[in-house]
Formats: C-alpha cells, structure tokens, sequence
C-alpha cells in the first residue's frame, strides 16, 4: 500500500510566505570614481608589455634623505637599427645615465642625463586635491628629436577628464565616466597641427574583483581588446588582441602574472611567433636580479639580458 510522504519543513512560520531576496539597488549617485582613459589597459600591459632588454643593466639608487635621491644606470648591449628588409641588423652600444629623483606628497620630479646628450625630466604636482598636473620633455641633439608635453588631470566624483599640450601643435583631451559600479565609458580627442592628422577613439571598461575587460577603437584604424583574469591574488592571466583595420594588420597574445614570495614571473607569447619572459628575483632588501629573454621566431631574433638593480 503507498504511502504518502509529507512535504519537506520550511524555515518559514505557517502561514508567511517565503523570503525574496531583492537584488541589490544600485546607487547612481555614489558611483566610484574611474581610472584615467590613458590606463585603461593597465592590468594586461603589466603582463604582456614587461620592460624586456637586451644585454647588462645595472641600476643603483642612494638615497640621500626622505624626499631627494640619486640614482646611476650603466646599460651595455646592441641596439637594434632600422633597416629595409627583413633582417635584423645590430651594432653594440654603451652608455651611462644619471639621475636625480625628488618625492614629496604634492609633487614628483625626475631627471636624467645621458652620455649620449639626451635629457629628460618628467614632474608630477597635485595642484589641489581634485587637480593634478603631469609634464615629461626629451632635448636631445637630434634635430626634431626634442618634444614635450604637459597634462592637466582633473579627478572627479564618478569622472575623470584629462587635457594634453604638447609641441608641434598637439592638442588632446579625453573623458571618461563611470555608468555603473563595475562599467566605465570615456571618448577622446586630438590633433596634430604639425602633423595635419586628427583622430577621435571611444573606450570601454568593465571590471570586478576576479576580472577587467577593456576595449578601444579610434578613428587612426586602431581597434583594441584587453582580458585579464585574476586566478588568485598572486596570479593573473591576460589576452589583448590589435587590429588595424587602415594596414590590416592584427596580433593577439596570451601572458601571465606570477607573483612569488621572493620573485615575480612574467611572460608572454603573441601570434607573430614572439615568446618572452621577464623574472624580476629579490635577492636582498634592496637588491634585485633580472632577467629577461625574447624569441622572435618569424625574424630569428633572439635576446637575452640581465641587469641588477640596487637600492630602493
């Protein structure tokens, strides 16, 4: 004989009707404030653009008191010249570079001089609290080789808007603007008088806690997409893809992020054929090892370096 089976107890008292849980509302007004337009794909360059180089560095940095410290590069390797065809061509090159660094809570400035006459600087003041103003100049012997250029960022609430002046009658401005807590939108701007070439580009950027997704186009034929994946706090996974739709050329790579106890590990390998790896390995407090390789199997090119870098 069948019997019946009573239906499973619910938490809720006789007679209520169960809980619905809302989704959570969303505060238009109090949405955070976006990172600039020029970093939107921060997070993949950090993996897949390392400062990879060829040859010996050897860079050391004394500090002198809390805000003002020197600093002595000497860089020996080949550099790579311009050449009509596919070959690679190199010719070994050495130089030395001194700088001097001051930091302040409102203001950053950096300068370097070079054996071979070139001079850069680049400043940094926190005008006011929503205010700041960042400038970077090259003089260099060269003729047309010296430039400069000054940028106005204003920080807003849930904005961020950005004004550049530069020589040869450079012109830019951008806008971004955050639509929701994880969805940024911005535009930009320019125009080179020099040049006689403007451009205008549209941005997008969504990101989590686990995850950022960005994508670029502009008017130059530039289309951009960027994916970073974070596996952990101390692992994260990247892909970009270029396209060009003016020179229809397009690349798109993979690379990682791996941050160890004592060592940083990062890498990448493109569709070109190009694989590279970057280790940064902490020998001591203020002493760092690094190395850094690149296969380029399409030019059968390959590079390796490893420098030192002492001081922090």
């Amino acid at each position: 004989m069948a019997t019946l089976v009573p239906p499973a107890a619910t938490d809720s008292p006789a007679g209520s009707k169960p809980t619905v849980t809302e989704p959570e509302k969303v505060d238009y007004f109090n949405l955070p404030c976006p990172i600039p337009y020029e970093e939107i794909h921060r997070e993949a360059l950090m993996s897949l653009k390392p400062e990879l180089f060829e040859g010996m560095r050897f860079d050391f940095t004394r500090g002198l008191n809390q805000r003002f410290s020197l600093s002595h590069s000497v860089f020996m390797g080949p550099t790579e010249l311009p050449t009509q065809s596919t070959d690679v061509v190199k010719i070994p090159t050495a130089h030395y570079e001194f700088g001097a660094n001051f930091i302040d809570p409102k203001m950053m400035l950096f300068g370097r001089v070079m054996t071979d006459g070139r001079v850069n600087a680049r400043l940094r003041c926190e005008l006011s609290e929503n205010l700041a103003m960042k400038a970077n100049g090259q003089l260099t012997g060269e003729p047309h080789m010296s430039h400069g250029m000054v940028n106005f960022d204003y920080k807003g609430k849930d904005y961020r808007t950005q004004f550049q002046l530069g020589n040869g009658a450079l012109f830019g401005a951008s806008y971004i603007q955050s639509v929701t807590p994880h969805l940024s939108l911005g535009g930009e701007v320019f125009w080179a008088g020099q040049h006689r070439k403007s451009g205008i580009g549209y941005a997008a950027r969504y990101n989590t806690d686990k995850m950022v997704a960005t994508g670029q186009v502009a008017s130059t034929g530039m289309v951009a997409l960027g994916y970073v994946q974070k596996v952990s706090d101390k692992v994260s996974l990247a892909s970009d893809f270029m396209y060009n739709y003016m020179s229809r050329d397009v690349t798109a790579s993979v690379g990682y992020d791996y941050i160890l106890r004592q060592c940083r590990l990062r890498g990448k390998i493109d569709s070109n054929g190009c694989a590279a790896a970057f280790l940064e390995e902490r020998l001591n407090m203020g002493l760092n090892f690094i190395l850094s390789a690149e296969i380029d199997h399409k030019k059968k090119d390959y590079k390796f370096g490893f420098g030192l870098t002492v001081g922090e």
